[in-house]
């Protein structure tokens, strides 16, 4: 356990490069215990690359990351994998295996890093399931639930093994108002009612500026801007302006040129869970 002072997460000079393209060009960022960062911009900013590597999934061209006061980019895989047991991941899709029910997909964590019976998985599973509203849902398979309902059993899946930390990437793409407003509930009773530390990824305003206590905008690869939500919301900044009240107009070009092209890289990562990877670990 980390003293309270400490950063959970602490980013110092990272550094990702694409051939000539910077996608990660120099962030440094602290996440403090109990607060819920909000890490926003446009397309191709690098929000998502930059959780990738505080994740663990991509490595840096140059600088640090620390998860719990670890360093990660110097890890192997087995040393990684004991720190990502306590930090839950909301993947942008929800990630789901079609193969697997509802309950044997929010499982699957239980299963792959503890030696709890099936009768003790199956009672957390119950418990994570109605900690999202989806109670008595275990049987039903993706295909059968809404898009809505698989953010949540992903949510649930986030949370099977009590994480310290929670990482949500794009919780609400695709999601309805209502549906959104009901995963940022959910979010904010983790935050402020079980005390998680958060990191959320999005370019959905109405949710940053719902759930955060401090949001970080990205732009280029660098933090342009950082605060409060109410420091955000009146930044004189012509570039957050435009940003987050959706203007057509402003400083963020619509057309790039070659040579804009970059600064504003559009690289596709690879993903963090691959579509092929098989587990045939079930609930007895």
């Amino acid at each position: 356990m980390i003293p309270e002072t400490e950063p959970v997460v602490e980013v110092v000079d990272l550094f990702r490069k694409f051939g000539n393209r910077s996608v990660i060009d120099g962030i440094s960022l602290k996440v403090q215990r109990g607060e819920t960062l909000v890490i926003m911009g446009g397309s191709g900013c690098g929000k998502s690359t930059l959780l990738r590597h505080i994740i663990g999934v991509m490595k840096p061209t140059a600088g640090s990351v620390k998860i719990f006061g670890n360093e990660i980019t110097t890890m192997n895989d087995r040393e990684i994998d004991e720190i990502r047991r306590r930090f839950g991941m909301l993947f942008q899709s929800g990630a789901l295996l079609a193969s697997l029910t509802v309950g044997e997909n929010v499982a699957l964590p239980l299963l792959q890093h503890t030696d709890l019976s099936a009768e003790e998985i199956q009672e957390i599973v119950a418990q994570k399931l109605q900690t999202v509203g989806l109670n008595g849902f275990e049987n039903l398979k993706p295909a059968e639930i809404s898009g809505g309902m698989r953010k949540r059993v992903g949510l649930a899946r986030a949370l099977a093994l009590d994480p310290e930390l929670l990482f949500s990437d794009e919780p609400t793409s695709g999601l309805d108002p209502i549906m959104t407003a009901v995963v940022d509930r959910l979010t904010l009773e983790l935050t402020q009612g079980a005390g998680m530390t958060a990191v959320v990824v999005t370019h959905d305003m109405t949710s940053a500026f719902r759930i955060a206590t401090r949001m970080i905008m990205l732009g280029r690869g660098k933090i342009i801007a950082q605060g409060t939500p109410d420091e955000i919301r009146t930044s004189p900044d012509p570039e957050v302006q435009q940003f987050i009240n959706g203007e057509a107009d402003g400083p963020m070009p619509l057309n790039l040129s070659q040579d804009d092209h970059e600064h504003h890289p559009h690289v596709k990562a690879r993903p963090l869970v691959s579509a092929r990877r098989r587990f045939h670990h079930k609930i007895p």
